[in-house]
């Protein structure tokens, strides 16, 4: 399935539900989750954080993550990811500014948890690049939509 066939839906759910369940892999190989909340360009996602926070060095170890948004509407988002920081001048500031103009309940000032602006040392920029995007949910035979859709990476 091409991207563009679930893209709509994608950006409509991730806008609705904003926080999504992240998880990372720690040192010992188990998981461990927290509810973070990812904007995105198409495929490619990007989460405002701490710098200074365990999940630096669960991705140092392993970059894969996995990202679970969920509604009452049981429509649900599945990704997963590799995921990187995003440490050049340009993303951050772009970004930070894409948060603040992104109006809510997506968008917020990162300025109100990270005073240091887009180039303070605090925060960090991670780049979600995914290789798996499921959409799921309870099938919705009179508009045509199947259980579960899914993109992976390539398929484009």
């Amino acid at each position: 399935m091409k991207f563009e066939e679930i893209e709509a839906d994608f950006a409509e759910r991730t806008r609705r539900i904003v926080w999504c369940t992240v998880a990372t892999v720690d040192r010992a190989g188990r998981p461990r989750t927290r509810i973070l909340h990812p904007i995105w360009e198409g495929t490619t996602g990007w989460i405002a954080t701490g710098r200074e926070s365990l999940k630096t060095k669960h991705l140092a170890n392993n970059p894969h993550v996995s990202l679970q948004y969920w509604d009452p509407m049981q429509q649900n988002v599945n990704v997963e990811a590799m995921a990187e920081w995003a440490d050049g001048a340009e993303d951050r500031r772009r970004i930070w500014e894409l948060y603040k103009n992104t109006p809510p309940p997506l968008g917020y000032d990162i300025g109100e948890f990270f005073p240091g602006g887009p180039d303070g040392g605090a925060w960090g920029l991670l780049k979600l690049k995914p290789w798996r995007i499921e959409l799921g949910g309870m099938a919705d035979p009179a508009a045509g939509l199947p259980f579960r859709r899914i993109w992976t990476a390539g398929e484009d």
